[in-house]
């Protein structure tokens, strides 16, 4: 199993969400969180003041999956994502030991 975590670009989601119900992902995480990277942020103007945004806003959508549909999700994500300008994000992939679901007590593949 994998857990794929994906930081995009606020509007992709629902473009993301739909390549993922497209492959069969049945669910996923999403969190609002701000970070940098080549970006390094930008400048904005407000009520005549200058100022920085260091952090810009970003989605960072996690999901559990079986390892045979991991290159899958990955594609699919990469596609739905890409704008082709900086700061489309990036996507982090990690073995995933064991899954329980609370309310049934499943574990491993039977647990997604």
């Amino acid at each position: 199993m994998k857990l794929i975590t994906a930081i995009i670009k606020p509007f992709k989601l629902d473009d993301v969400r739909d390549a993922l119900s497209e492959i069969g992902v049945q669910g996923m995480t999403v969190t609002e969180v701000k970070g940098f990277g080549r970006q390094k942020g930008h400048t904005e103007m407000y009520r005549g003041a200058e100022y920085v945004v260091d952090f810009l806003p970003k989605i960072k959508v996690e999901v559990a999956v079986d390892a045979e549909i991991s290159d899958r999700v990955i594609e699919a994500i990469t596609q739905a994502a890409k704008t082709d300008k900086i700061g489309d994000g990036k996507i982090f992939i990690f073995d995933l030991e064991q899954v329980t679901r609370i309310r049934t007590g499943e574990t491993g593949n039977a647990a997604l």
